[in-house]
């Protein structure tokens, strides 16, 4: 059975196909390798915040810098720590699967965090963080200039969209985050402790592709 199979089981899910799935468009002229490798050392150099005493790498983020689709979470954890790479612990998996749930092989779309350093014992972001850390990720969206994004968890959602209103009440909405089309859904570390809103997530996976394809016509 394969990963959206499993996934889709996994909720209690009928499986059936998607009516629109992403389709393949030509890809636009991408950022230069040049800026990519000033913008990765200036975030492996940064000590702004402090947390470079205690992280073991900094998690710039990962795939396909021409992507169509963004995802963005909150902050590294031990695993993406310890691998320098985005969601590659149980969390990870599960937002694997989610992507491939609508379509998307994880190296297609690309991957990162709010912030790029692991704060002590996965704890929240501080305000003060991620106000030094988030100009690295506006760089990082300005440079790919994805179609959609997908912001996972309350920390993402809040920083993207300027609010504090309730994650349950941002869901089901076509948001923008400088003109860029924006839906928000759970994080894959919630939807671990929280089985039963998997259904749910998968309905903001549905209004993110259909936003997604819709914006292509």
């Amino acid at each position: 059975m394969n990963n959206r199979l499993d996934y889709l089981h996994a909720m209690g899910i009928q499986t059936w196909q998607l009516k629109n799935q992403p389709v393949t468009m030509p890809a636009c002229p991408s950022a230069s390798t040049e800026e990519w490798t000033t913008l990765r050392q200036a975030v492996a150099n940064c000590t702004a915040c402090g947390l470079d005493k205690t992280r073991t790498q900094t998690v710039f983020g990962v795939g396909n810098t021409n992507a169509e689709l963004m995802v963005i979470g909150e902050a590294p954890g031990f695993n993406e720590d310890e691998q320098g790479e985005p969601f590659v612990g149980r969390a990870g998996q599960l937002l694997t699967s989610m992507l491939e749930a609508i379509g998307f092989d994880r190296e297609t779309v690309y991957i990162a965090n709010i912030l790029k350093c692991r704060p002590p014992n996965n704890r929240d972001p501080q305000p003060e963080e991620v106000n030094l850390c988030t100009p690295f990720l506006r760089q990082q969206i300005a440079l790919i200039k994805p179609k959609l994004l997908l912001a996972v968890g309350r920390i993402a959602a809040h920083y993207l969209l300027d609010t504090k209103t309730a994650l349950s009440q941002l869901r089901r909405q076509i948001h923008h985050y400088e003109n860029i089309p924006l839906i928000i859904t759970y994080h894959p570390a919630y939807l671990l402790r929280t089985p039963k809103d998997k259904s749910k997530a998968y309905q903001d996976l549905q209004l993110a592709i259909y936003t997604l394809n819709h914006n292509k016509q």
